[in-house]
């Protein structure tokens, strides 16, 4: 991923120097592991521990002759660990030290995305709960519909939010696996307990079974997982973007001082991160697929998914990690407009009121289908005529002689008395 995208911690975990120096934790974990076992001389171990370093330009620079990246990686490391190397490496296929290492690097990468998520969680929940009860006109396909809060908006996102926290932390969980069971994963030179114990220390399980790669239908479902979560972030965008146009502008970013929005219109405050929100969601979406297409490899092992999650799996990590912080300083700093949300709920006349008014006539003893026809007909003439609804119903009979206290059907309180219950129950 560019740099332009990339947070400084997140970028760390996937520098070639640190994915060399989980290859390098790798394979000193199993010699030390292998020692124990009386498999390695513990001076073998101790030496790897102690030597083994990581010179990304020299392993670069074998890589270039031998064509194999991990072969590049044990030589480099031979000619600083000296005589005792022979032991470097011992009963591992290059796949055992690259998957294992991986889940490593993906492990710190998911610690980083579920920061990310709590905080853009708890930002939702301080604002849901400071407009908890400022409304604002609920639509429907674009068009005003019936009262709601802003803060029920903001709830709505929180509880997402949640339930990709609940799904995320399931597929980081189900990528906390290594293997280190050999060229086609039946343990021809290692024994599984040997790989159990080398996981253990690492910090991951094993792959209950494996070929010569852990199976990709894990890779999968996190990557797809985080495309999931990057598209939670991009409907809150693009509603904010809705909310901030010109015609609406009952919220919009925050707009510095210094800030300009047009080379061309000095009068421009443009929703330009709520917009790289969205596009950037597109790029997690499309590697996701790029994952689904890893699961199927030839016979068990081939290396087409290899190339694939060189990018997918940094790039994706990196877009999640970029993508909270930036959605969470939209929530923060997103500026809020009552008064406008209050006229725009107004602005219809009362036409947001034509279901309750449906319902108080039938209550009243009109049949379903005449209350509907006569509701309708107002408010078919009120859109038409730009008339006021809640006027033209208070002169028609039909309704006044049902309905002698109409302010209470018009009362956007009683729309709205059942919010904190449900700031209750996404809450409790």
């Amino acid at each position: 991923m560019i740099t332009r995208y990339t947070r400084p911690a997140m970028g760390r975990i996937w520098s070639e120097e640190n994915k060399y120096r989980m290859w390098l934790e790798v394979e000193a974990t199993a010699s030390e592991t292998l020692a124990e076992a009386g498999i390695v001389p513990h001076s073998a171990a101790r030496a790897i521990r102690a030597y083994g370093d990581v010179d990304v330009e020299r392993i670069q620079e074998i890589e270039a002759e031998v064509k194999h990246d991990v072969i590049a990686f044990t030589t480099a490391m031979a000619e600083k660990i000296g005589p005792e190397s022979r032991w470097l490496h011992y009963g591992l296929t290059s796949t055992d030290v690259v998957d294992t290492a991986q889940a490593l690097q993906i492990k710190a990468a998911s610690g980083l995305i579920r920061q990310g998520i709590l905080a853009l969680a708890a930002a939702l929940r301080l604002r849901a709960l400071e407009f908890k009860h400022t409304p604002t006109i609920g639509r429907t396909h674009g068009i005003h519909a019936e009262p709601t809060t802003f803060g029920l908006k903001l709830l709505n996102w929180y509880a997402e939010v949640m339930r990709d926290l609940v799904r995320f932390e399931a597929s980081a969980e189900d990528m906390r696996v290594g293997k280190l069971s050999g060229a086609v994963g039946t343990f021809g030179h290692l024994k599984p307990e040997h790989e159990e114990a080398i996981c253990a220390k690492l910090g991951l399980r094993a792959a209950p079974v494996a070929t010569q790669v852990i199976q990709r239908d894990r890779h999968a479902a996190y990557i797809a997982t985080l495309a999931v979560l990057a598209s939670t972030l991009d409907k809150i965008a693009v509603e904010i973007r809705h909310l901030q146009r010109t015609e609406v502008r009952e919220a919009e970013e925050f707009f510095s001082e210094k800030q300009k929005g047009s080379s061309a219109m000095p009068h421009k405050r443009n929703p330009i991160t709520a917009e790289q929100i969205s596009g950037l969601a597109r790029v997690m979406r499309s590697n996701a697929q790029a994952a689904f297409e890893n699961v199927a490899l030839w016979h068990e092992r081939d290396i087409s998914h290899s190339s694939v999650e060189r990018i997918i799996f940094p790039d994706s990590t990196i877009l999640a990690d970029y993508l909270l912080a930036k959605t969470t300083s939209l929530i923060e700093k997103l500026l809020v407009y009552p008064q406008r949300m209050l006229k725009n709920l107004e602005s219809t006349g009362g036409l947001i009121f034509s279901g309750q008014l449906l319902l108080d006539l039938t209550e009243a003893g009109m049949s379903r289908e005449e209350a509907y026809r006569l509701v309708q007909k107002h408010a078919m003439d009120a859109w038409k005529k730009d008339l006021v609804f809640q006027e033209m119903v208070a002169r028609d009979p039909a309704i006044s002689s049902r309905l002698p206290d109409l302010e209470k059907t018009f009362d956007l309180r009683r729309q709205l008395s059942n919010v904190d219950a449900i700031f209750d129950r996404v809450l409790a």
